[in-house]
């Protein structure tokens, strides 16, 4: 279910809502524009303030009874001392909105005190992105114990009339995460290449984008043997896919936004253990994030130039499988000694990053589920990212950060580049387990030949346990890092 958001001005005090949310700080004392809300529940925030039962730190949360009349809870969320308030707004949003959902309330209504248009916005995601869940495949309970999910929010600020914009870019936001979080989460039987290459057909359609779909034939035709060498284990076709929004000027070089699409990553020959391989339908979470970033950007009508492309397929054990050993040839003519087969992502992405040259693009940012020594060296918490030009890096660094999907960079020095060199082709798909996301970035940058940016997001676009604002599975990264590059671009 969608939730419908909306900003206007009320007295929370009156409010009539079955929840009323309030964000607060850090060891504040009770905020003015509470104190009407504080009498009409008999004191309780205040006192529960005075007495140091809610302190405001980061995801501290109370929840209270309302009065006989207005608001009837109070759910109090903090967001702690913050160097970025609209982020941590975002937090403690997200936070609430998963609270609310549990208690099954349908609506809400937020506080956070003067709110100008960007922290507005990263409420309203945040609630969003709070309330977000997966039912497709569930039986619902018996009636007599459904709770209402999470229907409404609404932001109370006083200034509401200026804050439209602001709630209107949160609306695309939020539905760019919801595909690209519901492409994630589904399983590998129902996400296949064909149905991500349906669902951008159909996001083109409603938004009027040019989208070319490439399968195995096409493929073959020209010469993509790296990423074909992945596919060729599946009966499944594989897709390479092109989603064109063309809001900048004619002639604009287009900005491109690749991502990884691999529907379920068995490892191939060199198979994955069995514990835990479930979570390898979400080796497709680049695919969905260029997706879900294109229905945001579409939505958002950025006048800026723009292309999502993706490569999509599965990477399987069978008699025709490649195999540790082989030699393949992608479609610049470099050839590859394949050491691995579960190092696929960067053989898909080769062939897809060597054919966006097409386009000529000002930049282009890919972003791959690729290594997991990505999630040793940052955890859950951040994105690696690599390129071959430093203030593009920086940029792209800077709108992860405006999306609350911090990344750090990570070096690229020639001398990584001995790790991936061959004895028997021009290079092999993986130099190992030392540095291992940096020789696969190495391994990209052969194939590109425009100002690029590599997102590893192995340890950030899902997580296998609850990260108290996330529950376990997809977290919607890189959809807002896209969204946020694009947005600085266009303005």
């Amino acid at each position: 279910m969608t939730l419908t958001i909306a900003a206007r001005a009320a007295n929370p005090a009156t409010l009539n809502t079955p929840l009323l949310v309030v964000l607060l700080p850090a060891g504040t004392e009770l905020p003015a524009h509470l104190k009407a809300l504080d009498k009409a529940i008999g004191g309780g925030i205040g006192r529960t303030m005075r007495r140091g039962d809610f302190r405001g730190g980061r995801d501290e949360s109370l929840h209270l009874s309302g009065g006989s009349r207005g608001p009837r809870r109070v759910l109090l969320v903090g967001y702690g001392t913050a160097s970025d308030r609209p982020l941590a707004l975002r937090r403690a949003a997200t936070l609430a909105a998963r609270q609310a959902n549990r208690l099954g309330v349908g609506s809400l209504a937020l506080v956070a005190g003067t709110v100008d248009g960007r922290e507005a916005e990263q409420v309203l995601v945040g609630l969003q992105l709070g309330c977000w869940e997966y039912l497709d495949l569930r039986t619902p309970p018996p009636e007599n114990e459904r709770r209402a999910p999470l229907a409404d929010a609404t932001l109370i600020a006083e200034n509401a009339k200026t804050l439209s914009a602001a709630v209107d870019a949160a609306r695309a936001i939020g539905a760019g995460y919801d595909v690209s979080r519901r492409l994630a989460q589904m399983p590998g039987n129902l996400c296949t290449p064909d149905l991500l290459a349906d669902t951008a057909r159909d996001i083109g359609k409603r938004h009027s984008l040019k989208v070319t779909v490439l399968g195995r034939r096409e493929m073959e035709r020209e010469k993509m043997g790296s990423f074909l060498c992945v596919a060729q284990g599946t009966p499944q076709d594989p897709k390479l896919v092109a989603m064109e929004y063309r809001g900048g000027p004619k002639g604009q070089k287009p900005i491109v936004l690749v991502g990884k699409g691999l529907c379920f990553d068995t490892g191939g020959i060199s198979i994955k253990p069995a514990e835990r391989m479930e979570f390898m339908k979400f080796d497709m979470c680049g695919a969905a994030g260029v997706i879900g970033a294109m229905e945001a950007i579409a939505r958002l009508a950025l006048p800026v130039n723009v292309v999502g492309v993706f490569g999509a397929t599965t990477n399987m054990p069978s008699g025709t499988a490649v195999k540790p050993g082989d030699v393949v040839t992608a479609s610049t003519g470099t050839t590859i000694e394949i050491i691995n087969t579960d190092a696929e992502g960067r053989l898909v992405l080769a062939d897809v990053l060597a054919w966006v040259k097409r386009f000529d693009p000002a930049a282009v940012v890919d972003a791959a589920t690729l290594t997991g020594a990505c999630v040793i060296a940052l955890g859950n918490t951040t994105t690696g990212a690599l390129g071959n030009d430093d203030a593009l890096v920086a940029e792209v660094v800077g709108a992860a950060k405006r999306a609350s999907e911090p990344a750090w960079q990570l070096p690229m020095f020639d001398e990584y580049r001995e790790l991936i060199k061959s004895d028997v082709a021009d290079i092999k798909n993986t130099g190992g387990r030392a540095a291992g996301t940096i020789t696969a970035a190495m391994f990209l940058r052969e194939f590109v030949s425009y100002p690029w940016v590599h997102l590893d997001v192995a340890g950030t676009a899902y997580s296998e346990g609850d990260l108290t604002i996330t529950p376990k599975g997809p977290t919607g990264v890189p959809t807002g890092t896209f969204i946020e590059f694009v947005r600085g671009r266009a303005h």
